[in-house]
């Protein structure tokens, strides 16, 4: 037989974390948790049940050296999936004082021994990616897209001995025309230092070792940043759209870049206007030469009465535009 006290006994020894917390006078009451004194406190007779709970959510506090900087979490840098170990890894920083150095000036601990190779390039090749995107403003989205791109070339490993700077700056440029928000070779090759030509010859290794294509770039692609680079009015952007398009809608730009096309456009619907920008002007936002704008101006300009829209407001009239 057992002894009467064997229940409550158990109950005296169950562990602390199956215990339920609640109110000796209404324990069936749901607590109220004061977050910031870290009490638990019963609604129905406002006693204190419990206090100093640890709170296990996020703090706005920082401890780097950088004090603009923030970080919201207890637990080190978000998880990354394109890496192995998801990055939760330790890695050994370089020390600030002498305590980390041995007597030969060596460091005591290193790094390098903590981090696989594979991961060392991946690394590298998103700070890149990210030091690049910042330098033309694009998102963070663009960048999630560009990494997981890399890290899938990376993995097939059908571009070795490529630079991983020109196959960082190919993948950019790739997603850059998968999310519809393209940039031209010039304007990639500007904030990185891997030749245009480089970059793309990974571009079309890249596009045969995954098998898959991007969206041809039109006119309307780089129209908008362009004028507005130039500080162009709506009237003029609106002018000089419906001028390339019309253009290429009349066959009359067959072969020529659509960045020339854009560029030439935008030359002649501003030369129309108060709002005259030189081919040089467009030709340096653009990332063209002046003459492969002129080049294709000389194939618009014969038919300029017919590409311009109806409701356009010549400031100056298409007989007296500047001949190519």
């Amino acid at each position: 037989m057992s002894s009467p006290g064997a229940g409550p006994s158990k109950a005296r020894n169950r562990p602390v974390y199956l215990q339920k917390v609640s109110c000796p006078q209404h324990p069936n009451a749901n607590l109220i948790e004061d977050c910031h004194a870290g009490d638990m406190i019963c609604p129905e007779c406002g006693l204190v049940v419990a206090d100093r709970v640890i709170d296990v959510g996020s703090e706005w506090r920082t401890f780097s050296n950088d004090k603009s900087l923030t970080d919201p979490s207890r637990v080190g840098a978000a998880e990354n999936s394109l890496l192995s170990g998801s990055d939760l890894t330790t890695l050994i920083g370089k020390p600030s004082g002498l305590a980390g150095f041995n007597e030969d000036g060596t460091l005591k601990y290193s790094s390098k021994r903590q981090v696989s190779t594979k991961d060392r390039v991946l690394l590298n090749a998103f700070r890149e990616i990210a030091n690049m995107a910042d330098r033309i403003n694009l998102p963070k989205t663009l960048i999630d897209r560009t990494n997981a791109l890399f890290k899938k070339v990376n993995d097939q490993k059908n571009l070795r001995g490529r630079s991983y700077n020109a196959i960082a700056a190919a993948c950019l440029y790739i997603a850059c025309r998968q999310e519809g928000v393209p940039r031209t070779f010039k304007e990639i090759c500007a904030v990185c230092s891997v030749s245009k030509k480089e970059i793309g010859r990974c571009f079309k290794l890249i596009l045969r070792a995954l098998e898959t294509n991007v969206e041809l770039i039109k006119t309307g692609d780089f129209m908008s940043r362009f004028c507005t680079n130039l500080s162009l009015p709506p009237p003029v952007k609106k002018a000089a759209t419906h001028i390339a398009k019309k253009a290429v809608d009349m066959d009359l730009v067959s072969g020529r870049s659509p960045i020339s096309v854009a560029a030439a456009a935008i030359y002649m619907a501003s030369q129309a206007s108060d709002q005259k920008r030189s081919q040089k002007e467009i030709g340096d936002i653009a990332g063209v030469a002046d003459v492969t704008i002129r080049q294709s101006y000389k194939l618009i300009y014969p038919r300029a009465n017919e590409l311009f829209p109806a409701d356009f407001k010549f400031q100056t009239r298409v007989e007296d535009l500047p001949p190519p």
